[in-house]
């Protein structure tokens, strides 16, 4: 089955918000939203949910610190304990500036890394511009529809209504692969 993606172009951002609210109040599903840059409420209005994020970068950091105490501890205590100036081999406050420096580093690479996994990009990636001016002064709606005519013109006239400057249609083939049985 294919379905088409309907792009809805827009010139301003309050006027993008606007649509947003009323076409998901008409019960359409918007697919995606590209701004040139960060659009005050749209996230919510989208209703996309809160990130994940936080909480890898919570657990890698954890994962740091452990590694940093583990390490300094087998290093200073086990492996090679030296006696400097009389002080005890386990001196927690000294391992606790390179804990600190691990639980940053795990932190920050690995929210990088799970930012970039989750949203998709890797080098060679080529990116989507429906309209050359969406990274300037553009706004995108993004509407997947079935192929439906009547649907489809449903959705174009909501567009034009909301105050889309253009509208767009692109057929795209289903992901679901038809299987021949013998």
């Amino acid at each position: 089955m294919n379905t088409k993606e309907i792009y809805g172009i827009y010139d301003d951002d309050h006027v993008l918000l606007d649509a947003v609210k009323t076409i998901r109040k008409k019960g359409i599903n918007i697919k995606e939203a590209y701004t040139p840059f960060p659009v005050h409420g749209l996230d919510n209005a989208l209703g996309i949910k809160y990130s994940r994020l936080p909480y890898v970068a919570f657990g890698f950091g954890a994962l740091g610190t452990l590694t940093a105490f583990l390490m300094q501890y087998y290093m200073l205590v086990i492996d090679w304990p030296v006696n400097i100036g009389g002080k005890p081999h386990f001196a927690l406050p000294s391992f606790v500036p390179i804990m600190f420096e691990l639980t940053v580093l795990f932190a920050s690479f690995s929210i990088v890394g799970a930012f970039l996994v989750s949203n998709g990009l890797y080098p060679g990636k080529e990116a989507k511009l429906i309209d050359p001016r969406q990274t300037s002064d553009r706004f995108v709606l993004v509407i997947d529809t079935p192929d439906n005519q009547e649907d489809i013109e449903n959705v174009k006239n909501l567009l034009k209504n909301t105050g889309a400057i253009t509208i767009k249609e692109e057929e795209k083939e289903s992901n679901k692969k038809e299987v021949a049985h013998a």
